[in-house]
């Protein structure tokens, strides 16, 4: 399970919008439980928008921030600019970490659909997020 209250929902979403046409995306911070306490919007080094890319620059600074409030890298978000918010094959080929969570927005439609994944060797399991 995900707690992501509304100003970081809100968060997420904006970072979204702004990088379109591009995907958006960044890095969630938070304890251990799933609780989210940060989000770190991060430019799409990948420029695309079909793929995403997190900029180095943020996630040394995510795990430095982290690291000084005592709180985890809990995942990543990125957006689906015209599709739902599924993880796609190349995002789950790029699953970093089994322990992240992976927010996906789809901007296909408003108000945005926003779900989170755990992807664990190839296997996408949804998780209720809460707020």
């Amino acid at each position: 399970m995900l707690t992501l209250h509304s100003v970081h929902r809100d968060a997420i979403v904006a970072t979204c919008i702004r990088a379109l046409p591009n995907e958006g995306c960044g890095l969630l911070l938070g304890t251990s439980d799933g609780t989210v306490t940060d989000v770190l919007a991060s430019p799409n080094v990948a420029d695309s928008a079909k793929l995403y890319e997190i900029d180095s620059r943020i996630l040394l600074r995510a795990h430095r921030q982290s690291e000084a409030e005592g709180s985890s890298v809990l995942g990543v978000f990125h957006s689906h600019t015209h599709s739902q918010a599924f993880p796609s094959p190349t995002d789950v080929a790029q699953a970093p970490d089994p322990s992240w969570h992976y927010v996906l927005v789809s901007l296909r439609e408003s108000p945005s659909t926003i779900r989170s994944f755990l992807i664990v060797d190839g296997e996408i399991t949804e998780e209720e997020v809460t707020s």
